[in-house]
């Protein structure tokens, strides 16, 4: 087994490289790699797509690389190997970003990402730093105790069309999406490199799911 985490010039991908291998070492230990090479995505059984920044920058970047688009299509989309999007690499699974805006996105799973909006003054935008989980049943949280917190960093988030496609939320003076999840493909907005023992957690699940 082997997993790629997909470089596209989207931030500093090191700490989840550090994160995904340790995982790995404690699990199967199957190699974990960063690769912008579309070929090696389309050969790996698992696939991590990061993301920080705004939603059409990291489209464009995706989309500069040559043929990668297609390979995860490929793969992930219609070739059900699992994959995992991060951050703004879970909103580009949306139908449409509304940052800056309207940016097509993959439309993996129907949606649009848009700004959060909560309704207490004294509630910043970016959401940054920890907060509490809801989740319900699906391998991402087996293990997790019900309030486990993640790190978040974000201005937007994803409002899925189907409802039952979001599989864990946070409060920020509204329900915020914190993951979502179908079939074989699944996102987090939170950055569980960044999420300790939860995020730890969840890369070790996302390692051992079989969809």
């Amino acid at each position: 087994m082997s997993v790629a985490i997909v470089d596209y010039g989207s931030g500093n991908l090191h700490s989840a490289e550090k994160a995904f291998q340790r995982m790995s070492r404690e699990g199967a230990g199957a190699p974990v790699v960063v690769t912008s090479d579309p070929e090696a995505v389309r050969r790996a059984d698992r696939i991590v797509l990061p993301g920080v920044g705004a939603f059409a920058d990291c489209r464009a970047g995706l989309d500069s690389v040559p043929g990668m688009v297609e390979a995860l299509e490929e793969r992930a989309h219609r070739g059900g190997a699992p994959f995992l999007g991060i951050c703004v690499g879970m909103q580009l699974l949306s139908t449409v970003g509304r940052e800056h805006g309207d940016t097509p996105g993959l439309g993996w799973i129907a949606g649009e990402v848009v700004r959060l909006g909560p309704n207490d003054p004294d509630l910043k935008i970016p959401h940054m730093g920890w907060n509490e989980l809801s989740f319900g049943e699906h391998p991402l949280f087996a293990g997790l105790s019900p309030g486990a917190h993640a790190y978040f960093v974000h201005s937007y988030h994803m409002r899925p069309r189907n409802p039952e496609a979001r599989i864990a939320h946070c409060a920020h003076g509204e329900m915020v999406t914190a993951a979502v999840a179908k079939g074989n493909v699944a996102g987090v907005q939170f950055h569980p490199e960044k999420s300790q023992e939860t995020g730890l957690r969840l890369i070790a699940n996302f390692l051992a799911w079989a969809p």
